[in-house]
């Protein structure tokens, strides 16, 4: 064997992480599309509605004003302003623009974050079930990851007092994802505040994943970042992708105390730079426009659910928490175990989209073994042929 191919082709860090669940979903149920199969697509997490078009209108000005050079790194100054401005109104936060860096969507902002706080060896503590990404961005950094099980009966709660159980001297940081994707539970207010107060006690940061902060149906719509006496131990992740139907505009941001954020935007000059130019202004026109659209669209969540929660009533042996926030449903398949060839989430995934055109994700991507996660985000008509298609299969099966 000569020397050149014995090297070592790949670094260490890149045999951490795995290519994302819910992309290579998409990506079986595309190459279906593409061969002519009509499917019951719950896969992707993105909202079903078109951006709004005050939102289109300004990134078409943009461009046609030719705003479409190189910009501040961390944005320009008015997005930041909106993006404060916006959380200050809404959550009674105290941002100031230099306290906050839009980002190429709110994974990166994640990612950032993670990276510029989690060394080798540091320990980060991840309630289960989580979404996708979260664990394989703490092993990328070299972090360990310290999951904290919640309990299905209890609605998938979070506690202080759980996360208590799992601090140690190596703590490092907190992620709490609320409303929760996968499971669509939100941190009831007096908890998030509680668990924000413990870690702001043992100089632990909080990484608060807000991405459907404003997709929550309980009416207590509250920040961690509203917790201002706690402020530099808080990073306030978010994204417009949900709130405003922009998944593929890629606009996030992070709100945190301001050497964290200068750290996460020297990070940001060797990687993306800025975030695209025209996206920054449509962001500011979602920002400081009307909400009535955000309403709108959490109103039609809310049916979607409902109509998808009652659906499932109708199939003997699936059971459901009722989510209180984003647009996912995590049903327990767990009677269908053993059943038909199935010994797990991820066969009963496959043989969904191989026999039944339907398209969920595995739970074992989520950090459980005996669920699915489906995204009602899509039209009512789709969510009873899914339904339909599903009781159909399952009743196959007994």
């Amino acid at each position: 064997m000569t020397t050149a191919t014995a090297t070592k082709i790949f670094a260490d860090r890149i045999g951490r992480i795995e290519v994302s669940a819910t992309m290579a979903i998409t990506a079986a149920a595309l190459k279906l599309k593409s061969e002519g199969v009509n499917l019951a697509d719950f896969g992707a997490g993105e909202p079903h509605f078109s951006t709004p078009r005050h939102i289109k209108d300004a990134a078409i000005e943009a461009i046609e004003k030719n705003f479409t050079r190189y910009t501040n790194v961390a944005g320009i100054p008015e997005v930041r302003k909106a993006i404060v401005d916006r959380h200050a109104c809404d959550f009674g936060s105290n941002y100031t623009p230099d306290e906050c860096v839009f980002t190429t969507g709110g994974k990166l902002a994640l990612f950032n974050a993670i990276q510029v706080l989690v060394d080798h060896g540091d320990e980060v503590i991840l309630p289960v079930p989580y979404w996708v990404s979260f664990k394989d961005i703490i092993q990328y950094a070299g972090g360990k990851v310290v999951l904290v099980e919640s309990k299905e009966a209890e609605n998938f709660r979070i506690t202080a007092k759980m996360i208590e159980t799992a601090i140690t001297p190596k703590t490092k940081a907190i992620i709490l994802n609320t409303p929760s994707n996968p499971s669509g539970a939100v941190v009831a207010p007096e908890d998030l505040e509680a668990i924000v107060r413990l870690a702001h006690k043992h100089g632990i940061y909080v990484l608060l994943d807000e991405c459907y902060v404003y997709l929550t149906f309980t009416g207590d719509v509250v920040s961690g970042g509203s917790f201002t006496d706690c402020k530099e131990h808080i990073v306030v992740l978010g994204s417009l992708s949900k709130t405003y139907a922009m998944t593929g505009w890629r606009a996030g941001f992070a709100l945190g105390p301001k050497p964290i954020i200068a750290a996460m935007s020297k990070l940001q000059s060797q990687s993306t730079s800025n975030t695209a130019s025209m996206v920054q202004r449509a962001s500011i026109a979602a920002l400081t426009g009307s909400q009535e659209c955000v309403s709108e669209m959490r109103a039609d969540y809310i049916k979607l659910r409902d109509q998808a929660l009652a659906g499932f009533k109708t199939i003997p042996g699936l059971t459901c928490t009722v989510p209180q926030g984003a647009f996912y449903l995590y049903p327990n398949i767990s009677k269908f175990l053993g059943k038909g060839g199935i010994t797990s989430a991820s066969d009963l995934a496959a043989k969904l989209l191989s026999e039944a055109h339907v398209v969920v994700v595995p739970g074992e991507a989520f950090g459980t073994s005996e669920h699915i996660r489906l995204s009602y985000a899509v039209s009512h008509d789709v969510v009873d042929e899914g339904v339909k298609r599903m009781r159909e299969y399952f009743a196959s099966l007994s």
